[in-house]
């Protein structure tokens, strides 16, 4: 997708039509464009403003490319700068680049589209190293810098928060970002995190593709002029026109159409679209939010998805784990989602009885948070006095009354038989007698164990990893 709505370029060009042509080329495109007929006026804009590209001559009064260049180096290196020089300065412009420069043109310059291709290639190769940079930061300090960019996202699962760690990086980038997971895991949720930290001034539109064919697609979101087809009695600007400036959340890309995909992947590489019946192109700066719950890459390799298109949302992508992968959260969710149902429902804040936990820890949640959810809506909803009742639950579940699977005597025992003799085992024995037992009964999945042992999965992870130095130590 095109980054011109939040960047800017400076033009240094002693050619005032050549300058000018470049300029209107650009603004009109939606960058913001400052120029400078010197080196001299350039560099001063330069520090006096943000800027994200810039577009430079050589052989300039006052000061001159190659002096521009060194200066341009030492104040932002990071800054990209692309040399436009005249034919016959070919070695002047591979001196440039060994000054500095990022790439550079040779003049006359008569394809402005070109020009912009390379500028958009400037801005995105630059975006991505300033990700990576971030992070390294966030890797190193594992801090999370804005936290209430995730206050609707109730977890504390560490594969969570590493995803919010991520957003925080690639955020106020204007890549696409493609959110992937199942159904019901709260996709939407992490588009609304990304849209707050964008710093995005326009508002965030939802919009489902689920069930839409190509023409439905067209007028939904690039809207149509006046006429364009029967019932059209006047122009309607599509919901890409009202998330001008904001962000556009596209739910169910899987779903499109080959001739909605085309049309897509030129909004996202290009900016531009038309709407239905309009010969005239449309600018877009809306930033772009994806999401799916279908695999893509299984879709590309059976023909319905295009590669091409699947290839240019790989910039940025989140998989949300499931709900039967993140346990630990359930503890939270619960309590969560009881206050939120006596609230809409207006009861009086149920009582969730002790084993609830355990019970749900069993089941795999097909549709995740939102049946989560719904199941505890339905729960309250049914309830009149005293403890909530497990049935509902129970009714969802199709599992016997009793959460924890049965056992047998000798996996149950709390002693330690030492040739004939038993003994009651010291306290750190016990610990790790409990943690294998509660191993075996939730079948390997530690999420499922540190449920029943009543702590969170991070501490049980530890207890085994000082449980594995400690027999690697003594062996």
């Amino acid at each position: 997708m095109t980054t011109s709505s939040q960047s800017t370029l400076l033009i240094i060009e002693d050619e005032a039509a050549l300058r000018r042509g470049i300029a209107d080329y650009f603004t009109d495109s939606g960058y913001r464009v400052l120029t400078a007929e010197n080196g001299k006026i350039g560099l001063e804009l330069f520090r006096q403003e943000s800027v994200d590209l810039v577009f430079t001559d050589l052989r300039m009064p006052v000061m001159g490319g190659h002096e521009l260049l060194v200066e341009l180096g030492k104040y932002s290196p990071a800054t990209p700068v692309i040399v436009i020089s005249g034919v016959g300065e070919i070695q002047d412009a591979v001196e440039a680049l060994r000054c500095g420069a990022w790439d550079y043109l040779v003049k006359p310059v008569h394809d402005l589209n070109a020009l912009e291709h390379l500028a958009r290639r400037a801005l995105e190769t630059t975006c991505l190293r300033r990700e990576v940079e971030g992070l390294k930061q966030k890797l190193l300090n594992g801090a999370i810098q804005h936290p209430e960019a995730f206050a609707a996202i109730i977890t504390h699962a560490p594969a969570m928060l590493a995803l919010f760690r991520y957003l925080e990086v690639i955020s106020p980038t204007r890549q696409p970002v493609l959110i992937s997971g199942e159904t019901g895991v709260g996709k939407e949720l992490f588009a609304q995190a990304v849209h707050q930290l964008s710093g995005c001034k326009g508002k965030l539109v939802a919009v489902n593709l689920a069930g839409l064919d190509d023409q439905l697609f067209c007028d939904t979101l690039f809207g149509h002029r006046k006429g364009a087809f029967t019932g059209a009695d006047q122009a309607r600007d599509g919901l890409l026109a009202q998330a001008a400036g904001g962000t556009i959340f596209l739910d169910e890309i899987g779903d499109l159409r080959e001739a909605s995909q085309i049309k897509l992947l030129r909004l996202l590489q290009e900016g531009d679209y038309y709407p239905v019946g309009s010969d005239f192109i449309k600018k877009s700066d809306a930033r772009l939010v994806l999401a799916t719950h279908r695999d893509l890459k299984a879709m590309v390799q059976q023909g319905t998805f295009r590669q091409d298109l699947y290839f240019r949302l790989n910039t940025h992508q989140l998989m949300i784990p499931p709900l039967r992968e993140r346990l630990e959260d359930l503890p939270l969710l619960i309590p969560h989602f009881l206050r939120n149902a006596a609230e809409i429902l207006h009861k009086r804040l149920p009582t969730a009885p002790p084993e609830l936990v355990s019970y749900l820890a069993s089941y795999a949640f097909p549709g995740n948070i939102r049946e989560l959810r719904s199941m505890i809506f339905d729960a309250v909803a049914r309830h009149s006095h005293g403890m909530l009742s497990m049935d509902s639950f129970l009714s969802v579940i199709n599992t016997p009354p009793n959460p924890f699977p049965q056992v047998s005597g000798s996996e149950a025992s709390i002693v330690i038989k030492e040739g004939s003799q038993e003994r009651i085992p010291t306290l750190k024995e016990a610990e790790s007698v409990l943690i294998n037992q509660a191993l075996r009964m939730a079948k390997g999945n530690q999420g499922v164990a540190a449920v029943y042992l009543g702590i969170k999965r991070t501490t049980l992870c530890k207890k085994l990893a000082k449980e594995r130095l400690s027999a690697v130590s003594e062996s």
